[in-house]
C-alpha cells in the first residue's frame, strides 16, 4: 500500500475515474467530500457503483465513513458494508477506543453480510481534533488496523489556525507535531504511516518534494486528492532497485557473519539498527 485516492461516493464519474487509476487504495468518501444534504445519495451510488464495478478495481477499495458521533456512521454501514469492502476509514478518530468501537460494529456488519469475523480493515484519521493529536499514544496494536494517518485541514478548524503551513510552504509547529506522531504511533503499532493530502495537485513539483521528504521521514504510503497525484506517490514509495540492493547485501552479510552485533561492509560499519532498517525495507519492496 503506497498511494490511497480519495474519490467523492455522491459522483459516478469521479468514482470511475478513481476506480481506472493505478492507485493502491480507492478511498470512497462520505465525509467532507460530501453535502449533509447528500449523505443518502451518496450511499445508494457509492453502494451501486461499487457493485457494478468491483472487479474493474485496480487497487483495495476501502470507505471513508462518517465519525462516531456524527449520527451517520451507522447508517454508511448498513448501506456500504454488502459490497465488502477492503477497509473502513474512520475520521476524527479520538483514540483506540474509537478504533474498538468501530470494529465492534464491523463484527455485527460482517455476521450480517457473510463477512469473515476480522476481514475488514480500518485506517484511523487520528490528528483532526486538538483532542485527537494529544491521544495518539493510546493506539496499540490491533488486527484490523492496517495504517495510521493523519489530517491538517480539519486540525486547523479545530485550533483556530489560520492556516497550516507558513509562507514557505512548511508545515507550521502544532502540525508538524501531529506529523511526528502519527510516524510514532503507526511505528508503535507496527503498521503503515500514511502521510496526508497535499491539496495543491496542480503543483507537481511541490507535491513531489513533500512525498520524497514522508518517505525519507519513514512514511511508507501517502494519501491523494486528484488521480494525476497516484503516479508519483507510486513511484516515490517504491523502493529503488540500488535501495533494495543495498539492503539486500546488509542482510546477507549479517547472515555470513552469523548474526553478529556489528559487521562491516566496503569499509563502513553497520549495526543491528541498520539490519532493521534494511529488513522493512526490503518487506516493503515485497509488497509493491
Amino acid at each position: 500500500m503506497r498511494s490511497l485516492l480519495f474519490v467523492p461516493g455522491d459522483s459516478e464519474k469521479k468514482l470511475a475515474k478513481g476506480f481506472q487509476s493505478e492507485t493502491d487504495v480507492v478511498i470512497v468518501d462520505l465525509e467532507d467530500s460530501v453535502a449533509p444534504a447528500n449523505k443518502v445519495s451518496a450511499r445508494q451510488i457509492a453502494r451501486e457503483f461499487i457493485d457494478a464495478n468491483r472487479g474493474g478495481a485496480t487497487g483495495r477499495i476501502y470507505v471513508r465513513v462518517n465519525e462516531l458521533n456524527s449520527g451517520e456512521i451507522d447508517l454508511d454501514l448498513k448501506g456500504i458494508m454488502s459490497t465488502r469492502p477492503d477497509g473502513i476509514m474512520l475520521p476524527k478518530c479520538s483514540g483506540g477506543q474509537d478504533v474498538e468501537q468501530l470494529s465492534a460494529k464491523l463484527r455485527v456488519h460482517e455476521a450480517e453480510n457473510g463477512i469473515a469475523d476480522g476481514a475488514t480493515l480500518i485506517i484511523p484519521l487520528i490528528t483532526e481534533t486538538a483532542a485527537s493529536v494529544l491521544a495518539a499514544s493510546t493506539y496499540r496494536p490491533q488486527a484490523r488496523i492496517a495504517g495510521l494517518t493523519w489530517g491538517a485541514e480539519d486540525l486547523s478548524a479545530s485550533i483556530g489556525a489560520r492556516t497550516a503551513r507558513d509562507e514557505a510552504g512548511a508545515y507550521t509547529d502544532v502540525f508538524r507535531l501531529a506529523r511526528a506522531l502519527t510516524l510514532l504511533a503507526a511505528s508503535a503499532s507496527d503498521v503503515a504511516a500514511i502521510d496526508t493530502v497535499f491539496p495543491d495537485f496542480r503543483n507537481e513539483a511541490a507535491f513531489r518534494s513533500e512525498c520524497i521528504a514522508a518517505e525519507r521521514d519513514g512514511f511508507t504510503a501517502k494519501m491523494a486528492i486528484h488521480p494525476a497525484q497516484v503516479a508519483i506517490i507510486n513511484e516515490v514509495f517504491t523502493p529503488s532497485a540500488d535501495a533494495v540492493a543495498q539492503s539486500a547485501a546488509v542482510v546477507e552479510a549479517f547472515r555470513s557473519a552469523g548474526n553478529p552485533g556489528v559487521v562491516a561492509i566496503d569499509g563502513k560499519m553497520y549495526d543491528r539498527p541498520h539490519l532493521r532498517l534494511a529488513e522493512r525495507l526490503l518487506a516493503r519492496a515485497r509488497k509493491t
